[in-house]
């Protein structure tokens, strides 16, 4: 099986305007899922997705050849459920639907895999149960 991960590209500005996901697409036949992907006012690009596909390692080593910074997601959000108190604060924020209320026990919920770490629930929780592990 062919490895699937979730990747951070940190691309220059040099670069920041090049096709790179669609060489991975069309010459590696990899799968691309964008989870994030911003551009600073200084043109840097960053980005978070998923990757896969039987030249996964290829399409890493091509895209390091263009000059992006290829990291794995090291970073991963977790819940504290002793300290959650289900006030439902963070899924009003969550971008990716990984917080949700679950009803009919209107309990909070979390799906770490849909999660994107985008960290804006550590910030909305009022307890601080919702913590970045590296």
């Amino acid at each position: 099986m062919a490895p699937t991960s979730k990747i951070v590209l940190r691309f220059p500005a040099s670069i920041a305007d090049k096709p790179m996901i669609y060489y991975l697409v069309k010459d590696f036949g990899l799968m691309v899922n964008i989870i994030k992907a911003n551009i600073n006012p200084h043109k840097e690009g960053t980005m978070v997705l998923e990757l896969s596909g039987g030249r996964y390692q290829e399409g890493i080593e091509y895209l390091r050849r263009q000059g992006v910074i290829v990291q794995p997601l090291s970073e991963q959000i977790v819940r504290n459920e002793h300290r959650c108190i289900h006030c439902g604060a963070c899924t009003a924020i969550c971008p990716a639907g990984a917080l949700y209320i679950d009803r009919p026990s209107m309990e909070v919920r979390f799906d770490d895999d849909a999660c994107v770490v985008c960290q804006l629930c550590t910030r909305a929780c009022p307890v601080r149960a919702m913590e970045v592990s590296f």
